[in-house]
């Protein structure tokens, strides 16, 4: 029998490397081969659900594969995001994430299921909004300094709705109530469909809602709007005074969403989700839906909403703090 030389071996190692690498090579490239899901960490018909739906329209159209939504909602969206961060990191499974799993929940909660900076891997954000303080259409709030006087003639006897424990909605709550020192009672609710539907049937009092999940009901009348959240007027409701404007000195509230993939998922692969999705974002039929629910379409590459995650985190932080507000 003849023995094989080393640089033989060697020359056979090589190939059969080389063969590997490009294995993998055109795995990235075909990707996606199968259908791609998306988890929404929130009830569908709340304000994560509708832009989910949204991108993922977008984006099977853009891949060439269906890109499916499914609702896992719950602990302020924690239940969702425990389940991503324990999926394989393909691309195959990937997330609507928000500016509260991010940086309210990890202060928010004594015990995480996941660490959000760690356990996921940017893709972009897709939009962003204000939130609206919003009261039911036979409410006798009209105002913020009314809602002021009667909290205060009252203490602990209103109350406001929210879409969970640790939600941009929970604490846009909390943050008035420290601001405007006034006692109201948190009622938390797994996404905003059922919290609006309670508060529109009477239940509940108010709520600090995402605004594309209450606009509709401002539109026909089953909503009364009192006031916006941001720095300054929100451009889809004008008419409309900040809370800050109405004599809360100090308050800014305003969310963000953004796809994640699990850690480690390959940068080829995010980087093709990222271009795709950035694609979609600029699709006239995308922007028309967002911009008539509320949305401001605001995407972006996954270091900028790495970056946003980094200021978002200590700032949302502090204000957990300053609220006292816990979740179990």
């Amino acid at each position: 029998m003849k023995l094989i030389s080393k640089k033989t071996v060697t020359l056979l190692a090589s190939a059969l490397l080389a063969a590997g690498c490009g294995t993998f090579a055109f795995g990235a490239d075909v990707f996606p081969s199968k259908p791609i899901r998306l988890i929404c960490p929130f009830t569908p018909g709340g304000a994560v659900d509708i832009s989910s739906r949204a991108i993922a329209l977008e984006l099977s159209k853009n891949l060439g594969q269906p890109v499916t939504v499914d609702n896992r909602p719950g602990a302020g969206g924690n239940i969702g995001g425990s389940e991503l961060s324990h999926a394989a990191p393909d691309g195959y499974t990937i997330m609507m994430t928000t500016s509260a799993i991010q940086s309210i929940n990890p202060a928010l909660y004594a015990k995480m299921p996941f660490n959000p900076s760690k356990d996921f891997a940017p893709i972009g954000t897709v939009v962003s909004m204000n939130n609206v303080l919003v009261v039911g259409a036979n409410s006798k709030i009209h105002s913020v300094q009314e809602l002021i006087a009667m909290a205060k003639a009252t203490p602990g006897e209103l109350n406001y709705a929210s879409s969970g424990s640790g939600t941009s909605i929970h604490m846009s709550g909390e943050m008035f109530k420290n601001l405007a020192k006034v006692d109201l009672v948190h009622i938390p609710y797994k996404g905003s469909s059922p919290a609006l539907t309670d508060l529109m049937g009477g239940q509940v009092m108010m709520m600090f809602d995402n605004i594309p999940s209450s606009m509709p009901f401002i539109k026909s009348g089953k909503l009364r709007a009192i006031a916006t959240t941001g720095a300054k007027r929100d451009p889809f409701l004008p008419d409309l005074p900040t809370i800050a404007e109405s004599g809360v000195t100090g308050y800014e509230a305003a969310v963000w969403f953004g796809l994640v993939a699990p850690a480690g998922t390959p940068k080829e692969i995010i980087a093709k989700l990222n271009a795709e999705m950035l694609k979609g974002t600029k699709s006239p039929d995308f922007v028309r839906r967002m911009n008539d629910s509320g949305y401001i379409v605001s995407a972006s590459t996954p270091d900028q909403m790495a970056e946003m995650d980094r200021v978002d985190v200590p700032r949302w932080g502090a204000i957990v703090r300053a609220s006292g507000a816990k979740a179990d």
